[in-house]
Protein backbone atom coordinates (compact mmCIF):
# COMPACT_ATOMS: atom_id res chain seq x y z
CA UNK A 1 0.00 0.00 0.00
CA UNK A 2 1.16 3.73 -0.85
CA UNK A 3 0.05 6.82 0.19
CA UNK A 4 1.00 9.95 -1.23
CA UNK A 5 -0.53 13.45 0.47
CA UNK A 6 -1.55 14.72 -2.67
CA UNK A 7 -1.79 11.89 -5.33
CA UNK A 8 -3.84 8.41 -5.60
CA UNK A 9 -3.38 5.65 -2.84
CA UNK A 10 -3.08 2.04 -4.36
CA UNK A 11 -4.34 -1.40 -2.43
CA UNK A 12 -3.89 -4.35 -4.11
CA UNK A 13 -3.65 -2.79 -7.24
CA UNK A 14 -6.99 -0.81 -6.82
CA UNK A 15 -6.33 3.14 -6.78
CA UNK A 16 -8.34 5.47 -5.14
CA UNK A 17 -8.76 8.66 -6.07
CA UNK A 18 -8.54 10.19 -2.64
CA UNK A 19 -5.72 9.02 -0.46
CA UNK A 20 -6.75 7.65 2.81
CA UNK A 21 -4.56 9.70 4.70
CA UNK A 22 -6.48 13.23 3.51
CA UNK A 23 -7.80 15.19 6.21
CA UNK A 24 -11.32 14.95 5.72
CA UNK A 25 -14.74 14.11 7.57
CA UNK A 26 -18.28 12.72 6.72
CA UNK A 27 -20.68 15.65 6.59
CA UNK A 28 -24.46 15.47 6.68
CA UNK A 29 -24.36 15.85 2.54
CA UNK A 30 -22.68 12.69 2.20
CA UNK A 31 -25.91 10.61 3.01
CA UNK A 32 -28.03 12.94 0.51
CA UNK A 33 -27.85 10.47 -2.14
CA UNK A 34 -26.56 13.32 -4.54
CA UNK A 35 -23.36 13.99 -5.71
CA UNK A 36 -21.55 13.70 -2.07
CA UNK A 37 -23.23 10.70 -1.77
CA UNK A 38 -22.02 9.83 -5.00
CA UNK A 39 -18.86 10.71 -4.70
CA UNK A 40 -18.04 9.29 -1.78
CA UNK A 41 -19.20 5.82 -3.43
CA UNK A 42 -17.27 6.36 -6.51
CA UNK A 43 -13.71 6.90 -4.42
CA UNK A 44 -14.27 4.90 -1.60
CA UNK A 45 -15.91 2.30 -1.56
CA UNK A 46 -16.59 0.67 -5.01
CA UNK A 47 -12.60 0.52 -5.63
CA UNK A 48 -12.15 -1.46 -2.97
CA UNK A 49 -15.63 -3.71 -2.96
CA UNK A 50 -15.47 -3.35 -6.93
CA UNK A 51 -17.34 -6.49 -8.77
CA UNK A 52 -19.82 -6.08 -11.89
CA UNK A 53 -23.23 -6.57 -9.53
CA UNK A 54 -21.82 -3.25 -7.61
CA UNK A 55 -20.41 -1.44 -10.65
CA UNK A 56 -23.68 -1.76 -12.53
CA UNK A 57 -24.71 1.20 -9.70
CA UNK A 58 -28.36 0.01 -9.91
CA UNK A 59 -31.08 0.05 -6.58
CA UNK A 60 -29.99 -3.96 -6.18
CA UNK A 61 -27.29 -6.08 -7.10
CA UNK A 62 -28.01 -8.81 -9.70
CA UNK A 63 -25.99 -12.07 -9.51
CA UNK A 64 -26.61 -15.67 -11.56
CA UNK A 65 -26.99 -18.52 -8.94
CA UNK A 66 -27.64 -21.22 -11.81
CA UNK A 67 -28.09 -21.52 -15.20
CA UNK A 68 -31.31 -19.85 -14.80
CA UNK A 69 -31.70 -18.24 -11.77
CA UNK A 70 -30.64 -14.65 -10.86
CA UNK A 71 -31.35 -13.05 -7.22
CA UNK A 72 -31.69 -9.28 -6.43
CA UNK A 73 -30.27 -8.58 -3.56
CA UNK A 74 -30.24 -4.83 -2.13
CA UNK A 75 -29.47 -3.61 1.61
CA UNK A 76 -30.49 -0.01 3.37
CA UNK A 77 -30.50 1.80 6.64
CA UNK A 78 -33.19 3.72 8.17
CA UNK A 79 -32.54 6.51 9.79
CA UNK A 80 -35.46 8.76 9.48
CA UNK A 81 -36.79 11.18 12.22
CA UNK A 82 -39.35 11.62 13.80
CA UNK A 83 -39.87 7.64 14.13
CA UNK A 84 -43.81 8.34 13.27
CA UNK A 85 -45.12 10.90 10.41
CA UNK A 86 -48.52 11.14 8.61
CA UNK A 87 -48.79 8.40 6.41
CA UNK A 88 -45.98 6.61 7.58
CA UNK A 89 -43.29 5.47 9.93
CA UNK A 90 -39.39 4.01 10.06
CA UNK A 91 -40.90 0.10 10.03
CA UNK A 92 -43.16 1.10 7.09
CA UNK A 93 -40.45 2.66 5.67
CA UNK A 94 -37.83 -0.09 6.49
CA UNK A 95 -39.83 -3.07 4.78
CA UNK A 96 -41.20 -0.68 1.12
CA UNK A 97 -37.85 1.05 0.65
CA UNK A 98 -36.02 -2.51 0.30
CA UNK A 99 -39.21 -4.53 -1.15
CA UNK A 100 -39.05 -1.56 -3.84
CA UNK A 101 -35.40 -1.24 -4.35
CA UNK A 102 -35.57 -4.91 -5.25
CA UNK A 103 -38.54 -4.93 -7.15
CA UNK A 104 -36.49 -1.81 -9.44
CA UNK A 105 -34.59 -4.80 -11.30
CA UNK A 106 -37.83 -6.31 -12.33
CA UNK A 107 -37.20 -9.08 -9.46
CA UNK A 108 -40.05 -10.63 -7.30
CA UNK A 109 -39.25 -10.09 -3.49
CA UNK A 110 -39.51 -12.86 -1.55
CA UNK A 111 -37.37 -12.49 1.64
CA UNK A 112 -36.10 -9.49 4.03
CA UNK A 113 -33.26 -9.88 7.47
CA UNK A 114 -33.67 -6.84 9.68
CA UNK A 115 -31.32 -5.14 12.10
CA UNK A 116 -32.20 -3.17 15.12
CA UNK A 117 -29.94 -0.81 16.50
CA UNK A 118 -32.03 0.53 20.16
CA UNK A 119 -31.08 3.52 22.30
CA UNK A 120 -31.47 2.49 25.92
CA UNK A 121 -34.20 4.17 27.25
CA UNK A 122 -36.99 3.65 23.84
CA UNK A 123 -40.19 2.69 25.50
CA UNK A 124 -41.49 -0.38 24.52
CA UNK A 125 -44.63 0.48 23.25
CA UNK A 126 -42.73 2.29 20.69
CA UNK A 127 -40.55 -0.60 19.65
CA UNK A 128 -44.40 -2.92 19.51
CA UNK A 129 -45.72 -0.27 17.61
CA UNK A 130 -42.93 -0.32 14.93
CA UNK A 131 -42.91 -3.97 14.52
CA UNK A 132 -46.39 -4.26 13.79
CA UNK A 133 -45.96 -1.46 11.44
CA UNK A 134 -43.50 -3.58 9.72
CA UNK A 135 -45.49 -7.20 10.01
CA UNK A 136 -48.53 -5.05 7.79
CA UNK A 137 -45.87 -3.79 5.30
CA UNK A 138 -44.35 -7.03 4.37
CA UNK A 139 -48.39 -8.72 4.29
CA UNK A 140 -48.77 -5.98 2.00
CA UNK A 141 -45.69 -6.86 0.04
CA UNK A 142 -46.04 -10.27 -0.01
CA UNK A 143 -42.70 -11.45 1.69
CA UNK A 144 -41.38 -12.44 4.56
CA UNK A 145 -38.82 -11.53 7.37
CA UNK A 146 -36.82 -14.19 7.86
CA UNK A 147 -33.60 -13.15 9.97
CA UNK A 148 -32.98 -10.69 12.04
CA UNK A 149 -30.50 -8.80 14.88
CA UNK A 150 -31.14 -6.48 17.78
CA UNK A 151 -28.31 -4.29 19.38
CA UNK A 152 -28.70 -2.01 22.21
CA UNK A 153 -26.29 1.17 23.09
CA UNK A 154 -26.67 3.55 25.50
CA UNK A 155 -28.68 6.45 26.55
CA UNK A 156 -27.45 9.24 24.37
CA UNK A 157 -25.43 6.90 21.63
CA UNK A 158 -28.45 6.77 19.33
CA UNK A 159 -31.67 8.54 18.79
CA UNK A 160 -34.03 5.98 19.28
CA UNK A 161 -34.54 3.01 16.50
CA UNK A 162 -32.49 2.44 13.76
CA UNK A 163 -33.02 -0.55 11.09
CA UNK A 164 -31.44 -1.94 8.59
CA UNK A 165 -32.88 -4.40 6.51
CA UNK A 166 -31.63 -6.87 3.61
CA UNK A 167 -33.85 -7.84 0.54
CA UNK A 168 -34.03 -10.86 -1.99
CA UNK A 169 -35.87 -11.11 -4.84
CA UNK A 170 -36.61 -13.49 -8.12
CA UNK A 171 -35.75 -11.85 -11.40
CA UNK A 172 -37.25 -14.09 -14.15
CA UNK A 173 -36.10 -15.31 -17.37
CA UNK A 174 -35.93 -13.02 -20.08
CA UNK A 175 -36.40 -9.63 -17.90
CA UNK A 176 -33.26 -7.33 -18.36
CA UNK A 177 -34.00 -4.10 -16.21
CA UNK A 178 -31.17 -1.36 -15.49
CA UNK A 179 -30.14 2.09 -15.22
CA UNK A 180 -27.80 1.15 -18.33
CA UNK A 181 -30.95 -0.09 -20.65
CA UNK A 182 -32.48 3.37 -21.49
CA UNK A 183 -32.41 3.76 -25.28
CA UNK A 184 -33.44 7.07 -27.60
CA UNK A 185 -37.10 7.13 -27.77
CA UNK A 186 -38.41 5.66 -25.26
CA UNK A 187 -40.70 7.72 -22.79
CA UNK A 188 -40.37 8.68 -19.42
CA UNK A 189 -43.37 7.74 -16.69
CA UNK A 190 -43.68 8.97 -13.42
CA UNK A 191 -46.20 7.24 -10.96
CA UNK A 192 -47.80 9.94 -8.92
CA UNK A 193 -47.31 13.48 -7.56
CA UNK A 194 -43.42 14.12 -6.02
CA UNK A 195 -42.26 15.00 -3.09
CA UNK A 196 -45.24 13.65 -0.11
CA UNK A 197 -42.63 12.24 1.55
CA UNK A 198 -40.15 14.57 2.60
CA UNK A 199 -42.65 17.42 3.13
CA UNK A 200 -44.78 14.95 5.48
CA UNK A 201 -41.49 13.95 7.61
CA UNK A 202 -41.06 17.99 7.65
CA UNK A 203 -44.04 18.58 9.07
CA UNK A 204 -43.55 15.96 12.04
CA UNK A 205 -40.68 18.15 12.76
CA UNK A 206 -42.96 21.24 13.00
CA UNK A 207 -40.20 22.37 11.18
CA UNK A 208 -42.67 24.36 8.35
CA UNK A 209 -44.31 27.04 10.29
CA UNK A 210 -47.60 26.13 9.00
CA UNK A 211 -49.69 22.60 9.34
CA UNK A 212 -49.42 21.41 6.20
CA UNK A 213 -51.99 18.35 5.22
CA UNK A 214 -49.44 15.96 3.22
CA UNK A 215 -49.20 12.28 4.05
CA UNK A 216 -46.32 10.27 3.41
CA UNK A 217 -46.37 8.01 0.27
CA UNK A 218 -44.56 4.85 1.85
CA UNK A 219 -45.91 2.27 -0.47
CA UNK A 220 -44.87 -1.27 -1.68
CA UNK A 221 -44.58 -0.89 -5.65
CA UNK A 222 -43.68 -4.73 -6.11
CA UNK A 223 -47.32 -5.43 -7.23
CA UNK A 224 -47.91 -2.52 -9.63
CA UNK A 225 -43.76 -3.27 -10.68
CA UNK A 226 -45.28 -7.09 -11.80
CA UNK A 227 -48.29 -5.68 -13.66
CA UNK A 228 -46.15 -3.63 -15.13
CA UNK A 229 -44.04 -6.19 -16.45
CA UNK A 230 -46.58 -8.27 -17.52
CA UNK A 231 -48.57 -5.47 -19.63
CA UNK A 232 -45.27 -4.32 -21.09
CA UNK A 233 -44.98 -8.57 -22.70
CA UNK A 234 -48.70 -8.14 -24.15
CA UNK A 235 -47.35 -5.78 -25.92
CA UNK A 236 -43.83 -6.55 -26.76
CA UNK A 237 -42.42 -9.57 -25.26
CA UNK A 238 -38.71 -8.04 -25.29
CA UNK A 239 -38.47 -5.85 -22.32
CA UNK A 240 -40.74 -3.10 -23.05
CA UNK A 241 -40.02 -1.67 -20.00
CA UNK A 242 -35.63 -0.80 -19.97
CA UNK A 243 -35.44 1.13 -16.68
CA UNK A 244 -37.03 1.31 -13.25
CA UNK A 245 -36.23 3.45 -10.45
CA UNK A 246 -37.58 4.85 -7.25
CA UNK A 247 -36.49 8.58 -6.95
CA UNK A 248 -35.74 8.74 -2.92
CA UNK A 249 -32.47 10.28 -1.65
CA UNK A 250 -32.16 12.85 -3.95
CA UNK A 251 -35.61 12.89 -5.07
CA UNK A 252 -36.94 12.65 -9.19
CA UNK A 253 -33.75 14.83 -9.90
CA UNK A 254 -31.11 12.89 -9.04
CA UNK A 255 -32.67 9.52 -10.04
CA UNK A 256 -32.90 11.23 -13.37
CA UNK A 257 -29.46 11.94 -13.59
CA UNK A 258 -28.11 8.51 -12.62
CA UNK A 259 -30.09 6.59 -15.28
CA UNK A 260 -29.10 9.24 -18.00
CA UNK A 261 -25.34 9.32 -17.04
CA UNK A 262 -25.36 4.72 -16.84
CA UNK A 263 -27.22 4.93 -20.11
CA UNK A 264 -24.94 7.56 -21.79
CA UNK A 265 -28.13 9.37 -23.23
CA UNK A 266 -30.04 12.67 -22.42
CA UNK A 267 -33.38 12.67 -20.31
CA UNK A 268 -35.98 15.60 -21.33
CA UNK A 269 -38.56 16.43 -19.00
CA UNK A 270 -41.33 18.96 -18.98
CA UNK A 271 -41.80 21.00 -15.85
CA UNK A 272 -45.22 21.48 -16.71
CA UNK A 273 -46.24 17.80 -16.51
CA UNK A 274 -44.78 16.72 -13.29
CA UNK A 275 -47.64 16.10 -10.98
CA UNK A 276 -46.93 18.35 -7.00
CA UNK A 277 -49.32 18.71 -4.72
CA UNK A 278 -50.82 22.11 -3.59
CA UNK A 279 -49.53 22.26 -0.16
CA UNK A 280 -45.82 20.21 -1.63
CA UNK A 281 -46.01 23.22 -3.80
CA UNK A 282 -46.70 25.69 -0.84
CA UNK A 283 -43.92 24.20 0.95
CA UNK A 284 -41.09 24.24 -1.06
CA UNK A 285 -42.37 27.82 -1.99
CA UNK A 286 -42.38 29.00 1.47
CA UNK A 287 -38.56 26.93 2.82
CA UNK A 288 -36.91 27.36 -0.42
CA UNK A 289 -36.89 23.80 -1.72
CA UNK A 290 -37.19 22.40 -5.23
CA UNK A 291 -39.48 19.07 -5.32
CA UNK A 292 -37.89 17.29 -7.65
CA UNK A 293 -34.98 16.91 -5.53
CA UNK A 294 -37.46 16.11 -2.70
CA UNK A 295 -37.14 12.19 -1.13
CA UNK A 296 -40.11 10.14 -2.52
CA UNK A 297 -40.86 6.45 -1.06
CA UNK A 298 -43.85 5.14 -2.61
CA UNK A 299 -43.48 6.58 -6.30
CA UNK A 300 -41.31 5.38 -9.50
CA UNK A 301 -39.60 6.32 -12.30
CA UNK A 302 -40.22 4.00 -15.61
CA UNK A 303 -38.41 4.29 -18.74
CA UNK A 304 -40.50 2.87 -21.54
CA UNK A 305 -40.71 1.40 -25.39
CA UNK A 306 -42.40 3.96 -27.62
CA UNK A 307 -45.05 1.09 -28.49
CA UNK A 308 -45.35 -0.26 -25.10
CA UNK A 309 -46.09 2.93 -23.50
CA UNK A 310 -50.09 3.37 -23.75
CA UNK A 311 -50.49 -0.23 -22.32
CA UNK A 312 -48.48 0.11 -19.18
CA UNK A 313 -49.72 3.63 -18.43
CA UNK A 314 -52.72 2.42 -18.70
CA UNK A 315 -52.15 -0.64 -16.01
CA UNK A 316 -50.28 1.43 -13.33
CA UNK A 317 -53.66 3.78 -13.63
CA UNK A 318 -55.87 0.74 -13.08
CA UNK A 319 -53.17 0.38 -9.91
CA UNK A 320 -53.38 1.36 -6.38
CA UNK A 321 -50.39 3.40 -6.30
CA UNK A 322 -49.98 4.37 -9.77
CA UNK A 323 -53.77 5.53 -10.42
CA UNK A 324 -51.78 9.54 -10.99
CA UNK A 325 -49.11 8.07 -13.26
CA UNK A 326 -47.92 10.88 -16.04
CA UNK A 327 -45.30 10.90 -18.96
CA UNK A 328 -43.21 13.74 -17.95
CA UNK A 329 -40.49 13.38 -20.58
CA UNK A 330 -38.71 11.55 -23.60
CA UNK A 331 -35.04 9.83 -23.95
CA UNK A 332 -32.82 11.34 -26.70
CA UNK A 333 -29.52 11.14 -27.36
CA UNK A 334 -27.88 13.74 -26.81
CA UNK A 335 -26.25 15.71 -24.77
CA UNK A 336 -25.29 11.95 -23.17
CA UNK A 337 -25.86 12.00 -19.64
CA UNK A 338 -27.56 14.86 -18.69
CA UNK A 339 -31.16 15.79 -17.74
CA UNK A 340 -32.96 18.75 -19.07
CA UNK A 341 -36.35 20.51 -18.61
CA UNK A 342 -38.89 22.27 -20.57
CA UNK A 343 -40.09 24.96 -18.69
CA UNK A 344 -43.43 26.78 -18.07
CA UNK A 345 -42.11 29.50 -19.85
CA UNK A 346 -40.81 27.94 -22.66
CA UNK A 347 -36.48 27.71 -21.83
CA UNK A 348 -34.78 24.81 -20.79
CA UNK A 349 -32.46 24.64 -18.44
CA UNK A 350 -30.18 21.79 -16.93
CA UNK A 351 -31.15 19.75 -13.86
CA UNK A 352 -28.28 18.82 -12.28
CA UNK A 353 -28.00 16.01 -9.74
CA UNK A 354 -28.30 16.85 -6.00
CA UNK A 355 -25.45 18.86 -4.49
CA UNK A 356 -25.34 18.31 -0.94
CA UNK A 357 -27.75 17.53 1.57
CA UNK A 358 -31.28 19.21 1.46
CA UNK A 359 -33.25 17.30 4.30
CA UNK A 360 -31.35 14.95 6.36
CA UNK A 361 -32.41 12.12 8.57
CA UNK A 362 -35.58 12.30 6.02
CA UNK A 363 -35.57 8.38 5.54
Amino acid sequence: MSNKEDGPTTIEGLVCPVPLTHNRKIVLGHGSGGKMSQDLISRLFLPRFDNPALRAGDDAGVVQTSEFDRLAISTDSHVVWPLFFAGGDIGRLAVCGTVNDVAMMGANPQYLTTGFILEEGVEMSVLERIVASMQAAAAEAGVQIIAGDTKVVQKGKADGVYINTTGVGIISPGISIGGACARPGDSVILSGPIGDHGIAVLCARGELGFNAEVLSDIAPLNHLVAAMIQSGKSSDPQNAIHVLRDPTRGGVATALNEIARQSKVAIVIKENSIPIRPAVAAACELLGLDALYIANEGKLLAIVKPEAVDRVLVTMRNSRYGEESVIIGQVQEAPQGRVLMETAIGSTRVVDVLAGEMLPRIC
